[in-house]
């Protein structure tokens, strides 16, 4: 495989009620921790929603980062893509689920890319 980019599927349990339903605070969070890791914020869109939850994205130049919460269950849903191999997207998982005082979280990465040999890719 032709590994083109890293997913990163983050799933954070028991993160308090008031830091899930903050949108300010969750779009803060995202776009501090993909600039802490280098990466290079190019737009973001949040959307708070009623009664509680928040969904958000922050578009990267090597990829983007992503959210949606249900405060209600103390749950938060983030993916983390990056390109390349300049950055380690566990450095920026690591912030969020710290940020995020997340006391029960896993990640699973998934390399992303194509079943060719480097000589076959098209230029």
């Amino acid at each position: 495989m032709l590994a083109l980019g890293r997913h990163l599927i983050l799933e954070l349990k028991e993160s308090p009620y008031e830091v899930l339903d903050n949108l300010d605070f969750i779009e803060e969070t995202l776009v501090n921790a993909a600039k802490s890791a280098g990466l290079t914020v190019v737009g973001k869109t949040f959307h708070k929603f009623a009664p509680q939850g928040v969904t958000g994205v922050v578009a990267i130049a090597e990829s983007h980062i992503c959210i949606h919460t249900w405060p209600e269950y103390g749950y938060a849903a983030v993916d983390i893509f990056t390109c390349g191999e300049a950055f380690n997207p566990h450095d920026t998982a690591d912030i969020i689920v710290s940020k995020l005082s997340s006391t029960n979280s896993s990640r699973t990465e998934i390399p992303r890319g194509i079943a060719v040999q480097p000589s076959e890719a098209r230029t």
